[in-house]
């Protein structure tokens, strides 16, 4: 359930089965995109559909699955609701006919273990208002805002919009520049993009046609190449760079041909300052040298994707380490945001992807049991950086302004 290359905000709708989720996300929408059925336990499964709520702009709705849905089948539904909540920038949670209990508490416990901003709709209103006992006690366990509302009339439908808008972050629908702090008006950055196997047809991969963008947006120069023609490049122009960046896995290469007066990093380092957690990844990525026999790695993969034979994930990092600590290391391979294999204080290391089709707030999540079980967490491009020997190198550009590149070693 990523976003995928979806970044419009997420807006999740919860509640019990009946209680008018899907009519209210009809109502946002202005249109039918839901299915609507006196009967309990319509939607089955969560369903995005992409729209635009009048006076706020382009949104992602989710409509979920009842939380009180009964039976091993209802059991299957109702953790695929939950899992929805690592993925969306705003819950609603909906109630009706003043009825407020574990259900709707173990969500709201969920929204607050992953810093899910949420607000409470009190729906079918015409059929029964919210009693102010009712509201009393729902704000004082929850501190949470109750919107009263009527889907057939829309009552309060400006209201409810206005809350949106004022409930979900704003990092939700601006886009935050990937290396804007890094240049200056005119500065040339070189892109090193090597074509391989893995290359999509035709195209360039996503993490490097974000930098491009981000580099056009700061009113930089962006010079793309592949790794052969750099040395040439470097030598007939005579240009020196502000900054380049690489693919990971052309790290020597790229390190050996920039002059060390250029600051070197990879795209997916930038990703990892851009929306991962980096401050835990430069913590986290020196514990590589402490791996030690039967120690279990974990990668986690942020997108689905055809695995080619020198697959970089699951094929390349995974020999790297191998050869770099020479143990003998165990390795599990977790694509999409797909549960993992087994729990997580059974690893030893996670090492994640630059995670360029999923949000901050999903990649966030996915790192936290582990940061919180005190499991080394690290990103492909650092622990490529690090085996190789210029982590050093490739960190300096984030860390020269607040760390030594050496505090994290």
């Amino acid at each position: 359930m990523a976003k995928g290359k979806e970044s419009k905000p997420h807006i999740g709708i919860y509640g019990r089965r009946n209680n008018g989720k899907s009519s209210l996300i009809n109502r946002l929408a202005g249109q039918d995109i839901a299915i609507v059925s006196d009967y309990a336990g319509t939607t089955t499964d969560p369903v995005k559909k992409s729209f635009e709520i009048t006076g706020f702009g382009p949104v992602i709705l989710m409509d979920t699955a009842g939380i009180d849905d009964e039976g091993d089948l209802g059991t299957k539904r109702i953790d695929k609701t939950l899992a929805t909540i690592k993925t969306v920038d705003l819950a609603i949670l909906v109630i009706t006919h003043n009825t407020f209990g574990d259900f709707e508490e173990n969500l709201i416990k969920e929204f607050k273990n992953t810093d899910t901003p949420f607000f409470i709709v009190h729906n079918k209103s015409d059929l029964q208002s919210l009693a102010e006992n009712t509201r009393t006690k729902i704000v004082a366990q929850t501190q949470s805002d109750i919107i009263e509302f009527e889907t057939i009339q829309a009552q309060n439908i400006e209201k409810l919009i206005k809350k949106i808008k004022t409930t979900i972050p704003e990092s939700a629908y601006t886009n935050p520049s990937l290396i804007g702090d890094l240049l200056s008006y005119g500065d040339i950055v070189l892109l090193i993009t090597p074509i391989d196997i893995e290359a999509p047809a035709g195209r360039l991969i996503l993490p490097q046609v974000q930098a491009i963008r981000d580099i056009l947006d700061n009113d930089a120069v962006a010079i793309v190449l592949k790794e052969r023609e750099v040395d040439s490049f470097l030598r007939k122009t005579g240009i020196t760079p502000a900054l380049a960046i690489t693919d990971s896995q052309i790290f020597n290469k790229a390190d050996a041909s920039v002059p060390k007066n250029v600051p070197l990093t990879s795209f997916s380092i930038v990703l990892a300052k851009f929306k991962g957690d980096f401050e835990n990844y430069l913590k986290g990525t020196p514990k590589i040298a402490d791996l030690q026999d039967g120690g279990r790695v974990l990668m986690l993969e942020s997108c689905t994707h055809q695995v080619s034979c020198d697959d970089i994930g699951r094929v390349k990092i995974p020999r790297w380490l191998t050869n770099f600590t020479g143990k003998k290391l165990e390795y599990d391979v977790v694509a999409g945001l797909d549960k993992l294999p087994r729990d997580i204080t059974e690893y030893s290391l996670v090492v994640q992807c630059g995670g360029c089709v999923i949000t901050r707030k999903q990649l966030i999540n996915r790192l936290r049991p582990a940061i919180d079980a005190g499991v080394p967490v690290t990103n492909y491009g650092m622990a490529i950086a690090y085996v190789q020997g210029i982590y050093q190198r490739a960190i300096e550009p984030f860390t020269k302004s607040n760390h030594s590149a050496t505090e994290y070693l």
